[in-house]
């Protein structure tokens, strides 16, 4: 299965850049109500993700308690706890799923690292729902059509 059958593309998801202020990002997660979002360096490069636990740690270690202030704080002053690792391109669905137990999203990048977009765990979720499902309803007419067979096989007990 190709993953970029699930991708979200760059152009269709909120990030930030590495010489954006502190203010930014908190004002782009508030306003897409996002938990964590993809850092990229200037030239389009994916180097992390930001969280809300990592800006909530950092305005607490900057003892910041004005958002006039956080215009003047780089937002590559707040210390990244967590490391979402992308995958390429290319990868397949086991790297994806690998990836997705311990990460919201998996960012998705091309041969140079570039950042292409990410493929979200609720997506990889869906696909991993419909293939069960599809199983369950392959194993269900199976043993549907041993059972008749088995029935049609075994003489009838009322027959003398």
């Amino acid at each position: 299965m190709n993953i970029l059958f699930f991708l979200t593309p760059k152009s269709e998801v909120a990030y930030i850049f590495e010489d954006d202020t502190l203010r930014q990002t908190v004002e782009k997660m508030e306003h897409r109500k996002f938990s964590c979002i993809p850092l990229l360096s200037v030239d389009g490069r994916y180097t992390g993700t930001i969280s809300e636990g990592d800006l909530l740690w950092g305005l607490k270690r900057l003892n910041i308690i004005d958002v006039k202030e956080m215009e003047d704080i780089p937002i590559m002053a707040i210390p990244r706890r967590a490391t979402y690792k992308a995958v390429h391109a290319d990868a397949d669905m086991e790297d994806l799923l690998d990836r997705a137990i311990n990460q919201n999203y998996v960012p998705v990048v091309d041969d140079q690292g570039f950042f292409i977009g990410i493929i979200t765990r609720k997506e990889i979720i869906k696909y991993c729902y419909k293939e069960l499902k599809t199983l369950y309803m392959e194993r269900q007419k199976l043993e549907d059509r041993l059972s008749s067979e088995d029935q049609k096989d075994t003489p009838d007990a009322g027959k003398a």
